[in-house]
């Protein structure tokens, strides 16, 4: 169930945009100038592509563009993105979104374009950088979660670029062009860690099953696992501190979720592997999966005002995961789950009071702030460090 978004306080001051510290009202040229700037940036990455397939595209994916659509619809976004920056220029007073929007598209066009020519020979194997894949990320998370979070958003006052949101943006921006990496070190550890416990009739058997069974049986076995796994970061130590990474920011949205550390990524997805290597699921749940599972976790961090009422133990939310997040000190290390709660009722780390909201998120850990110095951060002795400078919304209830 979807509850209305508690409106702003009466007398907050108009909100206005981090970056010239104008109004962000619909008519002010913000919207037109942030949507200039999305359009520019997906324009010239895949210029960029056109330019260098071999090396920024993935190979999986790259066999299935249809080349000569994905022209004209590349001619058609460079002509909005640079309309939307004049429009910008027009309506706001400091012109810096228009002419950041703008200037995108002028790299684009002068590196050729929609007609930009395809001089390597494509090859189906290599090394590779994922810039596509963060692209079609990009429209994909923004199209949805963006207007997703302005029609229900629990915090109205919340910026989409607030403080942090150029760490979290680094972190989404790693990730995909990295994933062939990331790929590699789950997949080999999960298949050969765990080769002694595949069964070729359990693997016929399982295969046999209808897909939405077998999906429903990847969720509970997923979710099982990474219950355990979950846990035992919030336990260990020296694992807290790979995941207090994720744990630092203190602002919740569409891009909060992207904030792990790359050994939490890799000790997270070669455990949720484990039930693929053993159970040999057929390829179409599994897919299915990675595309329900992309949406969930960027669902359950976002900045919305969405509860499931009466079945809120029965799948998580974003108020039972935002809990999870809370800085009130009986929330801590509670609603491990990420697909059924009911897993927290049965072992004892259930929390959702009522009807209430978290009144902040972030832990006491001095986390610092950065991608760099992140990576970093749980390699070394405990020290001073500077604390990530979002700043902390009031909620009123």
């Amino acid at each position: 169930m979807v509850a209305p978004a508690s409106p702003p306080p009466s007398d907050s001051p108009e909100h206005r945009s981090s970056v010239d510290n104008l109004p962000t009202r619909f008519g002010s040229g913000w919207t037109s100038g942030v949507l200039s700037i999305v359009l520019g940036i997906v324009g010239l990455g895949a210029v960029i592509c056109f330019h260098f397939p071999n090396l920024l595209t993935m190979p999986e994916l790259r066999e299935k563009y249809p080349v000569e659509i994905i022209r004209a619809v590349l001619h058609i976004e460079l002509v909005a993105a640079f309309l939307l920056a004049m429009l910008s220029l027009v309506l706001r007073e400091r012109k810096v979104l228009g002419l950041t929007g703008g200037g995108l598209v002028l790299i684009a066009a002068l590196l050729g374009g929609s007609r930009v020519v395809i001089d390597d020979q494509i090859k189906d194997k290599g090394f590779f950088l994922g810039l596509d894949w963060f692209l079609l990320n990009l429209i994909y998370t923004c199209a949805i979660f963006i207007p997703l979070e302005r029609l229900f958003a629990r915090l109205p006052d919340q910026p989409i670029f607030r403080r942090g949101f150029v760490t979290d943006f680094t972190y989404f921006l790693i990730s995909t062009l990295a994933v062939q990496l990331t790929t590699y070190l789950t997949i080999q550890p999960a298949t050969v860690l765990f080769q002694w416990a595949v069964s070729p009739r359990v693997h016929a058997f399982v295969q046999n099953l209808p897909w939405v069974v077998q999906f429903l049986i990847i969720m509970l076995s997923v979710d099982l696992i990474q219950y355990w796994v979950h846990r035992v970061m919030h336990t260990v130590p020296w694992l807290w501190k790979f995941h207090a990474v994720h744990h630092s920011t203190d602002a919740m949205d569409w891009l909060a979720g992207s904030r792990l550390h790359l050994v939490e990524q890799v000790f997270t997805r070669t455990s949720s592997l484990i039930p693929a290597v053993v159970l040999g699921f057929h390829h179409v749940p599994v897919i299915a999966y990675l595309i329900f599972i992309s949406f969930h976790a960027t669902f359950i961090h976002a900045n919305v005002r969405i509860g499931w009422g009466p079945l809120d133990w029965l799948f998580v939310s974003p108020r039972f995961h935002h809990w999870h997040h809370a800085i009130e000190r009986e929330a801590i290390d509670k609603n491990f789950a990420v697909h059924f709660p009911v897993l927290d009722l049965l072992f004892g780390t259930y929390y959702l009071p009522g009807k209430s909201w978290p009144t902040g998120f972030g832990i006491h850990d001095k986390v610092p702030s950065g991608w760099l110095r992140q990576f970093f951060y749980p390699f070394l002795p405990q020290r001073k460090s500077v604390q990530e400078n979002t700043p902390t919304v009031e909620v009123h209830e």
